[in-house]
């Protein structure tokens, strides 16, 4: 008994990954402008140029949509190279310099992508969950980099976890968008008070 081999077309499947990078694009543009639980499919569908049933059969339903996006965010965070070259610095000083350019730069190309996250957890029904995914990866890398500061000369003044908390509450997400969007700074103006008041603590 012969079985067909199902042909698979290069073209047509570079046009639907195309497609669902559009789709999770507008999608998470929307959530960031508006908030998860203003937008629909219709709308994230009109964003992106296609038919609702086109957005349910590339992507799935809205939390699918939401959950997609999460993923790309972690992905995309580059947090095990920079943590790499954090890790390969000697001095207190150099880390914090790496750390307030890295989550800068984190911070900023990923807006839209925490945007969407941060204005869908009051909605969903599983925000916290949520969250924690969004920003475990993160959160470890900056307890990674408080360990590491401690074995450099000199190390901090206070005990590694409360370094790892410093550290967080200085260049986690939270941080960067409250002294960015919620006061008004400029991202030069931010990544240069938040080293300076680093390197003046722990140093």
């Amino acid at each position: 008994m012969s079985s067909k081999r199902v042909y698979v077309s290069p073209l047509r499947e570079q046009a639907a990954a195309q497609t669902r990078a559009l789709i999770l694009q507008r999608a998470a543009e929307l959530f960031a402008d508006r908030g998860y639980g203003r937008v629909t499919v219709a709308d994230i569908a009109a964003a992106a140029g296609v038919a609702p049933k086109t957005v349910f059969a590339s992507v799935g339903s809205k939390g699918d949509i939401l959950d997609r996006i999460v993923g790309q965010g972690v992905a995309a965070s580059g947090y095990e190279q920079a943590m790499r070259q954090v890790l390969a610095l000697r001095t207190p000083k150099s880390v914090l310099e790496a750390l307030a350019r890295g989550t800068r730069a984190g911070n900023e190309g990923q807006f839209t992508v925490h945007e969407a996250i941060r204005k869908a957890l009051p909605v969903h029904e599983d925000g916290e969950v949520l969250w924690e995914r969004a920003t475990a990866a993160y959160r470890d890398a900056l307890r990674t980099a408080a360990r590491h500061l401690h074995t450099l000369t000199p190390p901090p003044p206070c005990p590694v976890e409360e370094t790892a908390d410093l550290l967080w509450f200085w260049f986690g997400p939270t941080g960067w968008r409250t002294i960015v969007v919620e006061n008004g700074w400029s991202w030069d103006r931010a990544e240069d008070f938040l080293r300076h008041t680093a390197v003046t603590t722990l140093c």
